[in-house]
């Protein structure tokens, strides 16, 4: 597994990836209440790219290194589709994850190193756990600082973006957890 950073002090390694995307119940897909935007992209492989659910498609930078990928938006666990069987040299190696505010502070809070990924990459941005504990942030920026094989331009084919569930009923002393619980803390 991966060994993670702490204020971008050392280095995760992930091996691997996995075909399926699993995401627990309680966690829900964030990316769509976010604003996105990259450091570079060829003609037609841009933003949308990352976004429509396709893993055929992808972002292609078109520059020099990091190529950034900035999402700004409220909670978060993020998870990255890459495939080094098709992609190779386009396949990220080491991704820095930053968080922030805004562009004026953001902070690195992980580096990962990608060995050969093929499939879903999650990345936990705080506990070994990617369902513990969750970044308090506004802004995310998901930095390639290299990839495979020497590679210069990027291929990173989806990405979401998770986070908690808000508790349905507002203003509800207690967080219920379970279905039948919710279902009878209110009076209808």
């Amino acid at each position: 597994m991966a060994a993670e950073s702490s204020e971008g002090e050392e280095e995760g390694k992930l091996n691997g990836g996995n075909k399926l995307l699993i995401v627990d119940d309680d966690l829900t897909e964030m990316g769509k209440k976010a604003a996105w935007s990259v450091s570079s992209c060829k003609p037609g492989n841009g933003v949308s790219s990352l976004r429509d659910d396709n893993i055929l498609t992808y972002w292609q930078s078109d520059g020099a290194q990091p190529h950034l990928v900035n999402i700004q938006f409220q909670k978060k666990l993020i998870v990255l589709y890459v495939d080094f069987k098709l992609d190779e040299s386009y396949t990220p190696s080491k991704i820095s994850i930053r968080a922030g505010d805004g562009f004026h502070n953001l902070k690195e809070i992980k580096t990962v190193e990608l060995v050969k990924p093929t499939g879903w990459v999650y990345l936990s941005l705080s506990g070994v756990d990617p369902r513990e504990t969750f970044v308090n942030t506004f802004m995310l920026q998901i930095a390639v600082l290299s990839n495979h094989l020497n590679g210069r331009d990027t291929h990173v084919r989806q990405i979401k973006v998770y986070g908690p569930r808000p508790n349905p009923i507002p203003h509800q002393p207690f967080q219920f957890t379970s279905r039948e619980f919710i279902t009878y803390s209110s009076i209808r």
